[in-house]
């Protein structure tokens, strides 16, 4: 009898579980035939893992047991699912058929998918089993070569990576070890990609330009509202450009979700804020994230990013609904029989749409073809609760010829990212005045009523400006909360300590094209 131990791991969300992988050998006995047992809830992909393995290592060269085999995957009481398993297990198989010592295994996290020939596959979810395997203390892990660029980020681990089954197995008859995988962190926050879009290209829109900083600088949701051609998408895709860096510990959250929707590919760290733009026949789950295994949606794949919703009135209206958990508590709590898992979803949401159904309402230039009875219709897609959410309304109309014919450029992106990043700098100092270590908010947009109350005074001019405003638009208490934050992020753009009446009249300018815009 022959038992040998391996160490995989399974992802359920976004975090991962450290799996021991236990390989027991029996002879059999007389003349029945050799089998193999898995238990520990494996999954189908799992168990079909047993004809993988049993090709790969013959390919190999090396000789398959023939003996009863029993693969329990501890804890028993968790399922496994995906191919990741294959490595582990048949490192396990050859170590306990006794082919070579194994000196570094016990210390060793074995993660990726075998192909007939021997060959390692990358799998999903590498960098969250990474960052587990760090915090169990694994000090190395071998990997398919493609995951290696995201998993070699994690400090304190030594990341390996492989091609073959082979290659694991002179790998860990090495002794001592080879010098594990490295990248230059700071070199891939600060690599920028050639192409992007700039607010240099935008013609005219200055005071749309003004609403996308303000709404940048405080973190605030944004929706823009004009007629077909105006530049909504334009503008709305330049918003990343002018959003602050990724911090490391961004980067890290943005790619651990990304690595386990299977999106990473070879590029290691994601370090550039997501844009995330769904199409209108998004379902609710799509869009939150969900499945028989909940995997993360599309506001998750936002997280630290855009989620940018074009057209917004024609999505469903029960996608748009299930938007409300995340806008207010940035994370998506999604409940199975099996299991409750929770996914981060700290974006920014940017939407557009037109005015009414042929998108030429209050068009200076063009006709409007709607009845009124259209468009309330067409408005009433959008819920009082969700538009409510939304800190800024901002009306974008067309580009008159004079300006779309200059030569003269715009304002570029990177001058506009430092009034951004000053602003925000400002919020997150205000934020750690009670705790220097770690703020509670970062961004004006996030704070609480009891934040508001604190950061957010008027004096008497700016409390009887918006006491009229509040009356003469009809606006919710969630309103006026909105108001507040946005003041304060325009004082926070203008350097200023304490928010003006100036400023509320800015910010209830942003509140102009709510509900009462179409009565």
């Amino acid at each position: 009898m022959a038992l040998f131990k391996t160490f995989g791991a399974a992802v359920f969300g976004i975090d991962a579980h450290l799996v021991q992988v236990e390989v027991h050998l029996t002879p059999h006995m007389g003349d029945s035939q050799p089998t193999v047992t898995m238990v520990g809830l494996p999954d189908a992909a799992v168990r079909e893992s047993r004809e993988r393995i049993r090709a790969a290592i013959a390919n190999c060269g090396y000789l398959f047991p023939n003996q009863r085999m029993t693969v329990n995957l501890a804890p028993a009481d968790l399922r496994k699912e995906g191919s990741g398993f294959d490595l582990p297990i048949a490192v396990g198989v050859l170590g306990a058929a006794g082919g070579w010592r194994g000196r570094y295994v016990a210390e060793t996290l074995f993660v990726g998918e075998l192909s007939l020939d021997g060959q390692v596959r990358p799998v999903k979810g590498a960098l969250s089993m990474a960052l587990k395997a760090r915090e169990s203390g694994l000090r190395y892990m071998v990997v398919p070569r493609d995951n290696a660029p995201e998993t070699a980020v994690v400090s304190g681990l030594a990341t390996y990576p492989v091609d073959s089954l082979a290659d694991v197995l002179t790998l860990l008859e090495s002794d001592p070890l080879p010098p594990p995988f490295t990248v230059d962190v700071s070199a891939m926050l600060a690599a920028t990609t050639d192409g992007h879009a700039d607010f240099r290209d935008i013609r005219g829109q200055l005071h749309v330009r003004r609403a996308i900083e303000v709404a940048c600088a405080g973190g605030h949701n944004i929706l823009m509202i004009g007629p077909p051609g105006s530049g909504k998408t334009m503008l709305a895709r330049r918003i990343p450009t002018i959003l602050p860096p990724l911090t490391f510990e961004e980067a890290l959250d943005v790619t651990r979700i990304h690595s386990v929707a299977g999106l990473t590919q070879r590029q290691g760290l994601v370090c550039e804020r997501p844009f995330r733009n769904p199409h209108v026949t998004v379902s609710d789950a799509g869009l939150i994230g969900g499945g028989a295994a909940p995997r993360p949606g599309e506001v998750s794949l936002a997280h630290h990013g855009v989620l940018f919703l074009d057209e917004l009135p024609e999505f469903d209206r029960n996608a748009l609904e299930v938007l409300r958990q995340p806008l207010e508590d940035g994370k998506v709590t999604i409940s199975r029989a099996a299991m409750s898992l929770t996914f981060p979803a700290r974006f920014m949401l940017a939407a557009a749409m037109n005015p009414c159904p042929c998108g030429f309402f209050n068009d200076p230039t063009r006709e409007c073809q709607c009845t009124p009875a259209q468009i309330q219709r067409y408005v009433a897609k959008i819920s009082g609760p969700l538009l409510d959410r939304i800190d800024i309304h901002v009306d974008v109309p067309a580009v008159h010829f004079r300006e779309l014919a200059t030569d003269a450029p715009g304002e570029d992106s990177a001058a506009i990212r430092a009034r951004v990043v000053r602003a925000r700098e400002r919020q997150l100092e205000r934020f750690r005045t009670r705790d220097k270590t770690k703020p509670a908010m970062f961004c004006n947009a996030h704070m609480t009523p009891q934040a508001i109350r604190r950061y957010c005074r008027l004096d008497s001019a700016g409390r009887q400006m918006l006491e009229t405003a509040m009356a003469r638009l009809g606006l919710s208490a969630r309103a006026y909360d909105r108001i507040l934050k946005v003041s304060r992020t325009i004082a926070d753009l203008e350097g200023a300590t304490n928010i003006a009446a100036h400023h509320v009249a800015e910010a209830i300018q942003y509140r102009s094209l709510d509900r009462s815009y179409w009565k």
